[in-house]
């Protein structure tokens, strides 16, 4: 048992200032009102706060096509008029809009997935939380449900270097389909997602039947549920698989996407879980006491998901939250009560005891057919990606940095205002 973890928490306040367009679901600024919560709470007091550096676009096409990368790069609002081939075969449109800023946003989101991953490879911190991330339907090459550049592979391609298994899991409504994908064919990585499936529910992948194939064959884990799912059925269900997808695949690494678009009352998802019972996923995975990498995902009532986040990252620093939220810059977003907690919705859980039976057989049934812990042949372990020294002789001193790479892991005092948990001390005293 550890004494104490060690916690990497990961933000850039860029991220919550995009803005995807009037109508669209997908509101980032979900995360300035969950940082803001998490500093109300001075839960900042209890890690380590980085910056994410923005990820280069050869770090983004160690998994994405490098064309799509460059694409991205590319596409602005005011150019995309020239562009409807591009953006009809990259998917880019009313789900995935293109809008300002849109490449240095995932640049941000997916450099924060992949930092997590590298202070996790390099035993810095024993959990690293990055909200920003999670964004789990992107593709090779194309964009998908909200979702541009898929930080989860590159932050799983980034743990397969040092780690010969890594476990992936998935609460998030929605089926977390692009992780899926990338790994179909490899024992190294399982995937277990747990989400909503049927009446053309997007994205309408997820079936108990999609086990993998070839090598990967029994390492995708789907369980599909049904409309109005509560906290006890959801609760059972995880421990039991959870439990045993780590006895028999014995991961060296966990990544937990938390999208929190599960919970009651989500503008887009249709589950009846309480801030408690989605929280409970995380405490569960937490006891198993191996390195984890815990990231965002969706989340559509952006109060529900502040609140959700906030608890969760309470759940991993093993601190409980008073149910009063404290004064914060959001304060108003929470009233008129300003609880943390949300109860269920009243929902009919369409998720018989004898469907969900059914479901738990069927996977544990799967997992018979894993070898114990598959070996794999460990080849020399790649450089984390080179990041170039600047020549400060050769440069104007006024240009020699952008800001970004002057501060990208300096503790902001508008967004910290702590100096006891800078970046510098002695990572002996975590």
């Amino acid at each position: 048992m550890r004494s104490k973890d060690r916690i990497s928490y990961f933000y850039d306040g860029d991220v919550g200032s995009v803005y995807f367009g009037p109508n669209h679901p997908m509101k980032p600024h979900r995360l300035c009102m969950t940082h803001h919560l998490v500093l109300s709470y001075e839960l900042h007091k209890k890690m380590e706060i980085y910056r994410p550096h923005k990820a280069y676009p050869v770090e983004l096409a160690q998994f994405h096509s490098a064309d799509y990368v460059e694409f991205l790069h590319r596409i602005n609002p005011d150019t995309q008029h020239l562009f409807a081939n591009e953006l009809s075969k990259y998917n880019l449109g009313e789900d995935c809009p293109v809008f300002e800023n849109l490449f240095e946003f995932c640049q941000i989101y997916a450099g924060g997935t992949i930092d997590a991953a590298r202070r996790l490879n390099h035993q810095l911190c024993d959990i690293a939380i990055n909200w920003a991330g999670g964004l789990h339907h992107a593709k090779k090459c194309e964009a998908s449900g909200f979702c541009y550049i898929n930080d989860l592979v590159l932050g799983i391609l980034e743990l397969l270097k040092y780690h010969s298994r890594v476990l992936y899991i998935d609460i998030d409504v929605h089926h977390g389909d692009g992780v899926e994908e990338a790994f179909y064919f490899t024992d190294r990585v399982m995937t277990v997602s747990f989400h909503k499936y049927g009446d053309l529910f997007f994205p309408g992948t997820g079936d108990v039947k999609e086990i993998g194939e070839r090598e990967g064959k029994f390492y995708a884990i789907n369980v599909p549920l049904k409309d109005g799912i509560d906290d006890g059925s959801f609760t059972r269900l995880f421990r039991t698989i959870i439990s045993k997808v780590v006895e028999m695949y014995r991961p060296g690494v966990i990544v937990l996407q938390c999208g929190a678009d599960s919970l009651a009352g989500d503008r887009l998802g249709c589950f009846n879980l309480s801030i408690d019972g989605h929280a409970e996923c995380v405490r569960f995975v937490k006891k198993f006491n191996l390195p984890l990498l815990v990231t965002g995902g969706g989340g559509y009532t952006k109060e529900n998901v502040a609140r959700c986040w906030t608890v969760e990252t309470g759940v991993l620093l093993d601190t409980e939250l008073p149910n009063e939220i404290p004064d914060n810059e959001y304060i108003k977003y929470f009233s008129p009560d300003h609880l943390l907690r949300i109860p269920n919705g009243h929902m009919e859980n369409l998720n018989t005891k004898s469907y969900l039976s059914t479901i738990k057989t069927q996977v544990l049934e799967n997992l018979r057919f894993i070898q114990h812990a598959p070996g794999v042949q460990m080849q020399e372990v790649p450089p984390d990606f080179y990041i170039p020294d600047f020549d400060e002789d050769g440069q104007n001193p006024d240009e020699r940095m952008n800001r970004h790479t002057q501060d990208k892991q300096i503790q902001r005092d508008d967004e910290y205002y702590e100096g006891d948990n800078d970046n510098d001390h002695d990572m002996d005293d975590a």
